[in-house]
């Protein structure tokens, strides 16, 4: 049985309000934010470009149950 990972620091663009998939197979991952897409999750591409994690980061909320 493979040990559990560690919990990532940096924000996860599934988990951002921000983050779409994009109608376009070359580019299939996107972010509203900051107006791009990408073929990787673009979380991935901004710590590359500036050494820092993603600062557009928000959660998604989720609907009350009820």
């Amino acid at each position: 049985m493979p040990a559990p990972r560690p919990p990532r620091a940096e924000p996860l663009c599934r988990r951002c309000r921000h983050y779409v998939i994009t109608y376009n197979p070359d580019f299939p991952y996107g972010c509203r934010a900051m107006g791009f897409s990408s073929k990787r999750l673009p979380c991935l591409d901004v710590q590359e470009a500036s050494g820092q994690t993603c600062l557009r980061f928000t959660p998604k909320t989720t609907p009350p149950r009820g």
